[in-house]
């Protein structure tokens, strides 16, 4: 098999784990709370989850991305 040596890293990086964790965790509530039928916190569900891409945007940029100065794996 041949190796692929232009890998981006498929996103594993602090910035990319943070950044889907807290999509997940806004999606997991928002959708106990539409079950439930709890509108505001089906709303704040969405905020929390939109937040999650800057989020993950600003951490890239601190440097937390793949390849970023704090990252531990410098592809």
């Amino acid at each position: 098999m041949s190796e692929n040596l232009n890998d981006p890293g498929h996103g594993d990086s602090v910035a990319s784990w943070t950044a889907v964790t807290i999509i997940m965790v806004g999606v997991a509530v928002g959708t106990f709370a539409f079950w439930f039928d709890l509108a505001p916190l089906v709303w704040a569900s969405a905020v929390f989850t939109v937040l999650g891409v800057p989020a993950g945007i600003l951490l890239k940029r601190a440097g937390y991305g793949v390849g970023g100065k704090k990252s531990k794996n410098n592809h």
